[in-house]
């Protein structure tokens, strides 16, 4: 990530974001008292839910329509469009950590504010992360064997062309 002066940013456009995010984080913390926390068990969870959402808004097409007013995307080359805040905002739509903060946030609110709700949609991120990290596995063993099947295999002849002699 570019420094502040390399940008069409200012730090108070930054400010924005994180006074936005403290607020959100303040309102949650607040409006939680007196309920049940989440449990520490529930926090792999949360954090596997968390990798999933931040995940599908950075990078895949079917959330394109939130990054858009945000991010140009030209294949797989994507940056963000525009200048201050708008600027920031999609400099935080390219980075899935950035996102993951955010994601975050708003699943442990859902989960302590509508605990029977924020556990489903925690369990359902949580397996499509699972699927992702088996689905990248899978690949990495084929690739692997794929590698060791064409070291293991004889150079194929080539043939001799007896006209050109």
């Amino acid at each position: 990530m570019r420094p502040v002066n390399q940008t069409p940013t200012e730090a108070i456009d930054y400010a924005a974001l994180t006074s936005a995010y403290g607020t959100l984080l303040a309102a949650t913390a607040i409006s939680a008292r007196g309920r049940k926390g989440v449990e520490h068990v529930e926090v792999p969870v949360l954090a596997a839910a968390t990798f999933a959402l931040s995940k599908l808004i950075v990078h895949e097409k079917v959330e394109s329509w939130i990054r858009e007013p945000f991010v140009d995307e030209q294949g797989d080359n994507r940056r963000p469009k525009g200048r201050r805040l708008r600027y920031a905002v999609g400099e935080l739509l390219t980075c899935t950590r950035c996102t993951g903060a955010w994601t975050a946030l708003g699943l442990v609110a859902l989960r302590l504010h509508a605990p029977a709700t924020g556990r489903t949609v925690a369990t359902v991120l949580a397996a499509s992360a699972g699927n992702d990290m088996l689905q990248a596995a899978f690949q990495w063993l084929c690739a692997g064997a794929s590698s060791r099947s064409e070291r293991a295999a004889p150079p194929r002849a080539v043939p001799v062309n007896r006209s050109a002699a």
